[in-house]
């Protein structure tokens, strides 16, 4: 066990015959005893203590331990108890300014180069590298800065018909190692200009010999399917005014080769899984950091963690992706869905100009596609649930998109307050958290292909945006009866955004008690396959008819 050594005692010839020597020699036994417990118990708060004879060794802290958010990694909280900042944070920005950027690599790992390309018209700029964490609050921790470098405006960038992708084509404007400096996690590289402009190029570092039991996976190919940035991407079009939908002119392959044209070049990322990472850095978890691409590339590696975490909106999934999720989840790895729609749009991968897999190709109706007929198993599709995949996400998750509303939110509805979702809420069965649901929402539809013993742990009404119809956003747990992994989704894509603070005004506030109940799920899914200690109890029968289309209330 942690902080125990064996050890051989002499007994003292007259140990068997004197009471005061064994009475002594227990003393001190339990004295020892107890101190090991203290530090087993209290591992972030024991003492140090001097050891009291040459010959004693001072017992290691284990490395990572089980806490009361999860499993706790000493690196971590050692991270986040260094000194933070909050310069990382873009404000109001000076009229005719502007710099924007992206890189050659989403992500990096220790040694590789980072190339930027930035376009600015200030005369000069300088980049600041921040990794994104807790920091006694301050949200980050300034790691690396450039000199001051010379400012251009780079060209336009050509959109290339007929599959309407925008790609960029600008010189380098500086580039970067990642040295050890640069601790793993997710970072923010901040453009600022001289002229007081300012944005941002995320990056993911990552480490391949990571242990860590929680992944987070950073969602770089919906981030940049809905990349506005030159006007298309798989949603929308340019200036044409084609009817239909999804329109004739929209991107059918998006290229990392371009900033990202929302966010402050962030995406989605501060809005949509910061507030989770402040949340786990800050409890000290034991996290590595991923993206889509690690996934796709490296997805073997998924099987040396406890759980993956997919954040708040993680729609484009490619072949591989899909393959490594279900060989880890075949072998006891977890899968938590923190958004909605995860899994639900079928991608594949190309070379851009600056490297591999830096292309994410979706022609959406999967003929249209040049694979078609060709090697169907790499097909695009605009939904994995269509042929020629015929694969829909219920059956890994549980729950299936059922649409969306931008304008209105909708309460969380617990169905089973007896549930390890809601210990400690106080919650009881029909209560209602305020303002969680928005945005895209899943449901349970009994028609689908599902796997066995799908429990629903919230059933709330929602009425889809477009459509004014209505129906209920499912949240819902299922567990293996095989490897015994647990799969979490939460039925919508606000679960991550509703845990920032809500500020002064705290009616309404969903925050509180949706901590408390994803602290329940890290600790939970942390801790190995969830169906070993919380098996799932199928209760899908109580809401709809076996065969029904479900959702439609």
């Amino acid at each position: 066990m942690p902080g125990m050594h064996s050890r051989s005692d002499r007994r003292p010839r007259s140990a068997g015959r004197n009471p005061f020597v064994i009475a002594t020699i227990v003393v001190v036994i339990a004295a020892l005893v107890g101190g090991a417990i203290a530090l087993v118990a209290h591992p972030r708060t024991a003492p140090h203590t001097t050891p009291t004879t040459p010959h004693r060794r001072r017992h290691a802290q284990p490395a990572t331990f089980l806490g009361p958010w999860g499993v706790e990694a000493r690196w971590v909280i050692q991270e986040n108890d260094k000194p933070g900042t909050t310069a990382w944070r873009i404000g109001l920005q000076p009229a005719n300014t502007f710099i924007e950027g992206y890189s050659n690599r989403p992500q990096a790992r220790l040694g590789q180069m980072v190339d930027l390309y930035v376009s600015t018209n200030a005369p000069t700029f300088t980049v600041e590298a921040f990794r994104m964490g807790w920091y006694h609050g301050t949200g980050a921790r300034l790691v690396w800065h450039s000199g001051v470098l010379a400012g251009h405006v780079e060209p336009a960038c050509p959109v290339s018909a007929p599959l309407y992708m925008v790609q960029c084509s600008w010189q380098r404007a500086t580039q970067f190692a990642i040295t050890p400096a640069f601790v793993q996690g997710d970072y923010l590289l901040k453009l600022v200009a001289s002229n007081g402009a300012a944005s941002y190029v995320p990056l993911t570092v990552w480490d391949p010999s990571s242990k860590a039991a929680y992944v987070v996976m950073n969602a770089v190919f919906t981030w940049q399917v809905f990349n506005p940035f030159g006007g298309y991407d798989l949603y929308q079009q340019g200036a044409s005014t084609a009817p239909g939908y999804p329109p004739p002119d929209r991107s059918r392959v998006v290229s990392f080769d371009r900033p990202y044209g929302y966010g402050n070049g962030a995406a989605t990322f501060i809005t949509n899984e910061l507030p989770l990472i402040e949340l786990m850095e800050r409890h000290g978890l034991d996290v590595t950091y991923w993206t889509d691409i690690t996934l796709a590339t490296h997805g073997a590696l998924l099987t040396n963690h406890r759980v993956l975490l997919s954040l708040g909106h993680d729609e484009e999934w490619s072949l591989r992706m899909r393959e490594a999720v279900l060989q880890a989840e075949g072998r006891g790895v977890n899968l938590v869905f923190f958004g909605a729609s995860p899994i639900l749009r079928k991608v594949r991968l190309a070379a851009s100009p600056l490297g591999p897999n830096l292309e994410v190709v979706n022609y959406r109706d999967p003929q249209e596609d040049p694979l078609y007929g060709v090697d169907n198993a790499r097909v695009t599709q605009n939904w994995w649930g269509q042929a020629p995949a015929d694969a829909p996400a219920s059956e890994i998750v549980g729950d299936s998109y059922i649409g969306f509303n931008n304008t209105q939110h909708f309460p969380l509805v617990v169905t089973d307050a007896s549930s390890w979702l809601y210990a400690g809420t106080g919650l009881t069965n029909g209560a209602t958290v305020p303002n969680v649901l928005f945005t895209d929402f899943d449901g349970y539809i009994p028609a689908r292909p599902n796997p066995p013993g799908v429990e629903i742990l919230a059933h709330s009404p929602v009425v889809i945006g477009f459509s004014g119809a209505h129906y209920y956003a499912d949240t819902t747990y299922v567990t293996s009866p095989t490897s015994k992994a647990g799969v979490f989704e939460s039925g919508t894509n606000n679960w991550i955004p509703a845990l920032a603070p809500c500020g002064a005004d705290t009616s309404g506030c969903p925050a509180p008690i949706l901590t408390t109940m994803t602290r329940n799920i890290l600790r939970l899914f942390g801790e190995g396959p969830t169906g070993l200690v919380a098996p799932s109890t199928a209760n899908w029968q109580r809401f709809y008819a076996p065969g029904s289309l479900g959702a439609e209330g």
